[in-house]
């Protein structure tokens, strides 16, 4: 493990995990990259280095006001309890703006095309106009994230972070019309998006959080919308560090074939490459605090004789400078060896294993429920029942849970199952939500192999 850590910037560790012995001839390597961050939210306690100068933090508040927030009346009643519960957890000095959605996008609070500083009394004041958001109008969530963007890059600012509430479909501008908006924004700012009720489209929601490197959940029960809003603040206000990326260099021969982040979820980032220079490319990874990632590296490396070995990548975290430079802060070593010992070529690293298990498990949940929606019995079947069967293997407790709730479980081991003649629409789309979600392997080898 190597880690280059200077006082002015965050405490980054990565450690590698996996089976460096290829067969002859062999060409695909694996391995499981552990990135951790630590030190007082990464700084031990220095005064934060955002790469902006040391400017504040931003976040913007994004709720949906649409007419169907009005129904109930207590889901709209809800969202205004929840956004003040979020503000008051503001941070002082942490720049700040409310944005109502509807069908187009209206600062809330403080008005102006600018952001406001947190402290009393412009908490207070947030606190205040937010208790006068009323519902009515459309959806048109490409126009609440531009505004945001807006805001949000209106001034200098470390981290920007938005939170983003919506109770129904996207329903007043096209597929294609969000898709813009989520580029424009990416890479601007991260958000957590949260669906409320069971109106809104799941693929819409997780979409969002996936292009914005943030969070997506369901908040089935509006009451839950308050817990669940300090939860996201009081995460937000905990991360130190912005745009953080993944590098990866391979030697000439070898190319990457996929980065993916594992844990806590899953998400592809392969699709999001950055040339870096020569055979080296940056993954976004967003913000950071306090915590750790785990990432599945794939790279396929020219095929050599029995007794050879390479350094199939080099990888690398980046942090930005002021000066839009990186300073890569720590790094780790993805090996290959080639023997003609079967035994220990064929050896499945543990995390590697437990990981490209809990991949297959997000993919079965959400193959089987688009079965099930599609009305093909025999294939949602089979998905969900290899859904449980890999839940039940992996210790992933939670969502076996949501699984059972989905289909009758007649035998884990097997994943023989039954479909439950009628489902609730929070379960399934609960399910849904949170099938990317992963359970990390508690027992880790001992001596990882890692670059020094």
């Amino acid at each position: 493990m190597a880690n280059f850590a200077k006082p002015d910037v965050p405490r980054f560790a990565v450690e590698v995990y996996q089976n460096e012995f290829l067969p002859e001839g062999g060409r695909e390597v694996n391995a499981i990259v552990t990135v951790t961050a630590t030190g007082g939210g990464t700084l031990g306690g220095l005064p934060a280095h955002d790469g902006a100068a040391g400017a504040a933090s931003a976040v913007a508040l994004m709720v949906d006001c649409s007419g169907s927030m009005d129904h109930p009346s207590s889901k709209m009643r809800h969202a205004r309890d929840a956004t003040r519960t979020a503000v008051a957890a503001l941070r002082d000095g942490t720049r700040f703006a409310v944005i109502a959605g509807t069908h187009v996008a209206r600062e809330v609070y403080p008005g102006g095309g600018r952001l406001a500083t947190a402290d009393d009394r412009t908490r207070e004041e947030a606190r205040e106009a937010v208790l006068r958001l009323r519902a009515g109008g459309g959806t048109a969530i490409g126009s609440w994230l531009r505004l945001a963007e807006q805001l949000l890059t209106s001034e200098p600012a470390g981290v920007r972070h938005g939170i983003l509430l919506t109770d129904g479909r996207n329903e007043h501008e096209t597929p294609e019309e969000l898709r813009a908006a989520l580029d424009l924004c990416a890479g601007r700012f991260t958000c957590d998006a949260r669906g409320v009720g069971t109106d809104w489209e799941v693929k819409e929601v997780t979409g969002i959080a996936t292009s914005l490197l943030g969070s997506a959940d369901i908040v089935a029960d509006p009451a839950g919308l308050a817990r669940d809003f300090r939860t996201m603040m009081e995460s937000a206000m905990g991360k130190e560090v912005a745009d953080v990326a993944l590098r990866l260099w391979t030697p000439q021969g070898a190319e990457v074939t996929f980065v993916k982040q594992v844990a806590p979820s899953v998400s592809d980032l392969t699709g999001r490459r950055s040339a870096a220079g020569p055979r080296s490319g940056d993954y976004p990874t967003g913000s950071w605090g306090d915590e750790s990632r785990d990432y599945h590296v794939c790279v396929r490396v020219p095929a050599a004789e029995v007794g050879r070995e390479m350094l199939a990548a080099r990888v690398s975290l980046v942090v930005p400078q002021p000066d839009g430079g990186a300073t890569p802060v720590a790094q780790g070593l993805v090996r290959a060896v080639w023997t003609d010992d079967t035994a220990v070529s064929t050896s499945l690293n543990p995390q590697v294993a437990h990981y490209t298990g809990q991949a297959e498990l997000a993919q079965a949940i959400q193959d089987g429920l688009a079965a099930r929606k599609a009305g093909d019995v025999d294939g949602a079947t089979a998905k969900l029942g290899r859904a449980v069967q890999l839940a039940g293997a992996s210790g992933h407790a939670d969502t076996a849970k949501l699984l059972a709730k989905v289909v009758d479980v007649i035998d884990e081991a097997n994943g023989t199952v039954r479909l439950k003649a009628r489902v609730e629409d929070a379960d399934e789309m609960t399910l849904d939500t949170r099938s990317t979600k992963t359970a990390r392997l508690h027992q880790r080898p001992p001596a990882p192999r890692s670059g020094t």
